[in-house]
Formats: structure tokens, sequence, C-alpha cells
């Protein structure tokens, strides 16, 4: 594990994911200002080593929803239109921070089409590529205001769409931020003798059956399910990718140094894998 862990330090092209609960509050639901700059800190902190990064984010619509002071459970076309106020106010937020540190971040906005279609999965790559080149950190959400794809769970919290986008670009380590240290054998926050696993080599039917049972928070959408469909893709695309938790985000930089945090997952590269079936990848889960 240690060889395994000491060959982050070398990644090239880093995808990081941070979801809902890891921005804001619990006792209020609002964005958590420090941790977002402690964030953004360890991002241009990556991109001044001459490492490319992405962010895929979280939080748009309960930013929304907390703007306009609306209780949960809230309808599709309500998660929609708090996601076209909140996805505004939590890109300007962003732009700020990146600012003070004197990076450019750049918005995308993704739809399952663009990734299931092959001539805007290919614009999209293009994007990247040229955004990466010019040093320009990407921030990346789904576009919850055209989509219902995410709000309905299908996606899942952006686990999956991280996972996709490190295929997508050809990153080599994905980092997802999460509320829990890492895999377990079962869920620690019911069962006190679940054991911790630092090291995944290959995802079997084991270990799958057991993310099925978890729950992820009630802050957003994914939960161990969906952790596991993801390091299914990054690790078929050839990408290593850590769940770690994001209570402290200065993680990232502890994970990028070969430090032992989280669970590791070793990459498999599948040349027959195909990230772009959504739909086979759920289901074979």
């Amino acid at each position: 594990m240690e060889e395994l862990r000491a060959k982050l330090k070398n990644k090239k092209r880093v995808v990081v994911k941070i979801g809902s609960s890891s921005l804001q509050h619990p006792e209020t639901g609002d964005l958590d200002f420090t941790k977002m700059d402690i964030l953004v800190r360890e991002l241009c902190n990556i991109r001044n080593q001459g490492k490319d990064v992405i962010l895929v984010t979280s939080g748009a619509i309960g930013c929304g929803r907390k703007s306009l002071h609306i209780k949960p459970p809230l309808t599709i076309a309500q998660k929609q239109a708090c996601a076209a106020i909140g996805q505004a106010r939590l890109m300007t937020t962003y732009q700020r921070i990146f600012s003070e540190y004197s990076h450019q971040a750049a918005q995308i906005l993704l739809t399952r089409n663009t990734i299931e279609a092959d001539l805007n999965r290919h614009n999209a790559q293009n994007t990247f590529n040229e955004l990466l080149a010019m040093e320009v950190i990407p921030v990346v959400n789904e576009n919850d205001t055209i989509s219902t794809f995410e709000v309905e769970d299908v996606i899942g919290d952006n686990d999956t769409l991280s996972a996709i986008v490190t295929a997508l670009t050809g990153a080599d380590l994905l980092i997802l931020l999460s509320d829990i240290d890492g895999l377990y054998t079962d869920d620690p926050r019911q069962n006190p003798d679940a054991a911790f696993i630092a090291q995944v080599d290959n995802i079997t039917e084991d270990l799958l059956r057991m993310g099925k049972a978890s729950t992820g928070s009630s802050v957003g959408t994914g939960g161990m399910e969906t952790k596991l469909m993801a390091a299914r893709i990054a690790t078929y695309s050839g990408a290593d990718m850590v769940i770690a938790n994001g209570g402290d985000v200065r993680v990232i930089h502890r994970i990028m140094e070969g430090r032992n945090y989280g669970t590791i997952f070793k990459a498999n590269k599948d040349e027959n894998f195909n990230f772009t079936d959504i739909d086979k990848i759920k289901f074979n889960l």
C-alpha cells in the first residue's frame, strides 16, 4: 500500500470532487466560506506545482434553496429553479476566491447527453483540454437547471460525474471528498464493528453488495453505492481513486504527498469498458 500511495506524488492530472455536505455549515445550511477558501487554496497549490486540476462541485441546489428560504422536500421543478439561482451564487463565490490566489476558474455544466453523444463528448474534451492548457481550473457541475438525472438520483450527487470527468479528461487521480473516512465493511454510523478498508485492488461483487447496503448523508444524494460506481469508472479508465473525509479539505495535499488518508482504489485499466453507458453501469451495480 505504501508503494501505491507514494506514486500519488507523481500524478499529473487530478480531479477533486466535493459534496454538498462538505460545503455547508450543518447548523444552517449556509456555505462554509472558510472551508471553500481552504479548498480553493489547496487546488491552486496543485496547479502551482505544474499539475492539472479539475474541481467537481455539488451545492447549487442547496445554495439556491437556502437563498430562497425553501424547506425540503422539493419538487423536481423547485430543485431546478433552486439550481438556477444557486449555481450562479456558488460560481461567483468560487471565482472570487480563486482570483485571490491569482488563478482563473471556468464553469463547465454537463448533462447526460454531453457524455453519451459522441460529438458533444468530443467538444467537451476539447474544452477541458484547452482550459487546462491555459492553466485554468475547470469547475464542473451537472446542469440541474435543464437536467433531472442528478436530482432524481440516477447519476448520484456528482460522484459518478466526477469519475466520468476523470475518464473524459484522461486524469490519473480522482479524489472523492465525502462525509466519511473511506470505505468500510458496513456503515460505521450504524455498526460500530464496521472495519475500515484502506486499499482496494479489485472491485469485487462482495464489495458492490456492501455499497448497495450503505446510505449517504441527508444533505447530498450519493451513498457508498455511487462511490463504488465512481471507483469502477475511474479505475477502469486508468486512474487511481481515493475516498477521504472532506471535513478537513487540507486532506487533499496530504493525499497528494502519499500519506495514509482514506481508502485508495488501484487503477485497473480496461480498454473495453464503456464509461458513457450510465444506465448499464448503474444496472450492473
